[in-house]
């Protein structure tokens, strides 16, 4: 049997579609886990933390969301929708390395570069 070679318009279907899954995948896992820090609210009564002393770094969040903290595990939950379109973006660069695009190997690369240093700014300014 001779297997036909993808055309362009077939690979970037389904570039899209791996995409669009990260995305939906991505948003689901992070609103089960904001509904589970909600259930955990409603059922103790409050967030684990005394007020004003909420976790503020991705240590104090996991070693919060260990001990069950709510507010902790709904934390994680933000922490994940906002990981989900970077995640997006750097499976992007696979898929376009994939094809052998490197126009958009490169633009890709830049614009993970440029997340990931406004999250690292954004991290060290609080």
């Amino acid at each position: 049997m001779d297997k036909q070679k993808p055309t362009k318009e077939q690979e970037m279907h389904a570039v899209e579609m791996m995409i669009g899954y990260i995305l939906r995948i991505g948003v689901i896992v992070s609103a089960v886990v904001i509904v589970i820090g909600m259930l955990l609210m409603l059922m103790t009564g409050n967030g684990g933390y005394a007020n004003g002393m909420e976790p503020h770094t991705v240590a104090a969040i996991l070693a919060g969301v260990v001990a069950l903290k709510p507010y902790a595990v709904i934390m994680l939950g933000l922490f994940l929708l906002i990981l989900t379109p970077t995640l997006r973006v750097a499976v992007s660069i696979y898929a376009f390395a994939v094809e052998r695009d490197r126009l958009y190997v490169w633009i890709t690369t830049v614009v993970l570069v440029i997340l990931i240093v406004a999250s690292i700014i954004g991290y060290l300014g609080n």
